[in-house]
């Protein structure tokens, strides 16, 4: 059975500790749905798959994973090189290097992969929660 922040999560941490649960909840969709609507130098672009593919392979990651959800996805949409990136800075963030952050999305703008670590962070804050609650 899926245990979700929205289900679950959050009115359990707001039954420990009133109001954090609207905090970290209200911080959580500020970076999920961050989007200039921009990939490389393509305007007008929906990011929402990408993005959700993105949250929910860190979610895998860690061993959460959602039956509502195409994994498939997942490999159509993140490219090896983004992959590694992603399970090194959520896993092994001292094992990361400057080669390995410009090895993915070479054509990609830094603000760009800056949000994927916003992302990629965000989300395993949300998956290490979901354990702990």
């Amino acid at each position: 059975q899926d245990y979700t922040w929205e289900d679950h999560g959050f009115s359990l941490i707001n039954r420990l500790y009133p109001d954090v649960g609207q905090l970290l909840d209200e911080k959580f969709q500020v970076v999920y749905n961050l989007t200039y609507n921009t990939i490389a130098m393509h305007c007008g672009v929906d990011t929402s798959m990408l993005r959700r593919a993105i949250w929910n392979y860190v979610h895998c990651v860690f061993g959460i994973r959602y039956d509502d959800y195409d994994y498939g996805e997942v490999n159509q949409l993140l490219e090896r090189s983004l992959k590694i990136y992603i399970k090194t800075v959520a896993c092994y963030p001292e094992k990361t290097t400057k080669r390995m952050y410009t090895q993915f999305w070479r054509h990609f703008k830094h603000s760009e992969k800056v949000h994927i670590n916003l992302l990629l962070l965000e989300a395993r804050m949300q998956a290490a929660l979901l354990y702990a609650l």
